[in-house]
């Protein structure tokens, strides 16, 4: 993986509050039919997601409730306090975006690289869907694309595109595969740096019609596969 260590604590803190005003203007212009579209998370509403974002702080005692209602699972925890918070009016998201702003507040036992892939990628499960323009600052999203690759559970990147070598083509930003031609290669799929993310953190239907490349097709039969992995 090359390119994407330039971002300091203060670079990727600037970015999530920009990322979060946006979302909130973004927010404030919904119309109710657009809160109920679902979003590129599946089982989720823009609502559900939308929820999920204001709860980047939740502290640690309300973390370790919400576990144990969970029964200790992380996929079901996640899930269901977005749901319960997602029955709060929506009018109440995007000013709790707002009031974020400025934070470095985290939620426990996680890096300030998943507040960042958070809202950049959510961002995107939110705007895909209802066609709405959202760009992603390069360097933030290579940032993001190397902690999401690297980072194993919950996207098991490097096991679903184990072989294939993805490279940007915006920015210096590369991961995977170093031999794209030996047995079990899969080749080089190459694209805009947000395209990539969106790919590593498992949103493969708004990723693959952005991405090229020799092992374009191969990846595209991979993951529509009976029994391919999904995030």
């Amino acid at each position: 993986m090359t390119g994407t260590a330039r971002m300091t604590a203060d670079d990727v803190w600037r970015t999530i509050d920009s990322e979060r005003l946006s979302l909130a203007g973004l927010l404030d212009d919904l119309s109710p039919s657009e809160w109920e579209t679902p979003s590129l998370c599946a089982g989720w509403r823009v609502r559900e997601v939308a929820a999920h974002l204001t709860l980047a702080h939740l502290g640690v005692f309300p973390a370790l409730v919400a576990a144990v209602r969970a029964r200790g699972s992380f996929d079901r925890m996640i899930h269901d306090t977005a749901v319960r918070e997602a029955a709060h009016p929506v009018a109440d998201f995007a000013p709790r975006l707002r009031a974020m702003a400025g934070s470095r507040r985290k939620a426990p036992g996680v890096t300030l690289l998943e507040p960042l892939i958070d809202v950049l990628v959510h961002g995107q499960d939110i705007a895909v869907p209802l066609g709405r323009a959202r760009t992603m600052p390069a360097e933030a999203a290579a940032t993001a694309a190397q902690r999401a690759w690297s980072m194993g559970f919950p996207f098991r990147a490097r096991r679903r595109l184990a072989g294939f070598r993805l490279t940007a083509t915006d920015c210096d930003w590369t991961a995977g595969a170093e031999d794209t031609a030996g047995p079990g290669a899969g080749g080089t799929v190459e694209g805009p740096v947000s395209a990539l993310l969106l790919l590593v953190t498992g949103r493969d239907a708004a990723a693959l019609p952005l991405l090229s490349g020799p092992g374009l097709p191969a990846l595209t039969e991979r993951l529509a596969a009976p029994g391919a992995h999904r995030t």
